[in-house]
């Protein structure tokens, strides 16, 4: 048994609660106001700017641009170290860099940038990124997340989190959800 215990936290979203499980449902984007706007993207393709929900942060907008996505392996697992529930089932990592743009408003911290991130597998379960609650994770090429770093208007960053999927299953979108009432952005896995 590894010196390092870890709980985490792994989450289904279901269908977001919006009802609809097409891919571009012609819904506004989260917080735009323009008719029509569009919910899928490629990777690489920026967001159009979101308007940040948190009290603190109120008037403040991002974007977020999913840029890589790549599934690990059994053994990424069991190096990084984590201690997994029996209850957990069988899962794999799989790494998504993101860049994380500040467009206007009070600083934010990079962790209430990309709380909205899910990745929807191909048997349409959608995966909350994995939340270390004690001990450090170790992921290659997968560097740990400064969550509380500030980013100023016109800063960005780019990041990687981890999502646990079951094994078998392979990563078909990543998505941002803000909400109950608006169609999550979705950006494509190719693959």
């Amino acid at each position: 048994m590894s010196a390092l215990a870890l709980a985490v936290a792994l989450s289904g979203c279901g269908d977001s609660g919006t009802g609809s499980k097409e891919p571009n449902s012609g819904t506004a984007a989260t917080g735009d106001t323009a008719s029509g706007g569009n919910t899928t993207y490629r990777l690489g393709e920026a967001s159009p700017p979101q308007k940040q929900t948190m009290q603190k942060y109120k008037g403040s907008t991002f974007t977020v641009t999913p840029t890589k996505v790549k599934t690990g392996t059994k053994a990424d697992l069991k190096a990084s170290g984590l201690q997994l529930d029996e209850s957990d089932g069988s899962r794999v990592p799989v790494y998504v860099t993101v860049t994380l743009t500040h467009n206007s408003g009070k600083s934010m911290a990079v962790g209430d940038l990309d709380d909205g991130l899910v990745v929807r597998t191909d048997k349409d379960e959608r995966i909350r990124s994995l939340i270390v609650l004690v001990g450090q994770a170790k992921w290659p090429n997968c560097p740990p997340v400064d969550t509380e770093k500030q980013l100023k208007a016109g800063q960005s960053a780019s990041i990687c989190n981890v999502f646990l999927i079951p094994q078998g299953e392979k990563p078909a979108a990543v998505e941002l959800t803000q909400g109950f009432t608006t169609a999550p952005l979705e950006w494509l896995v190719k693959g």
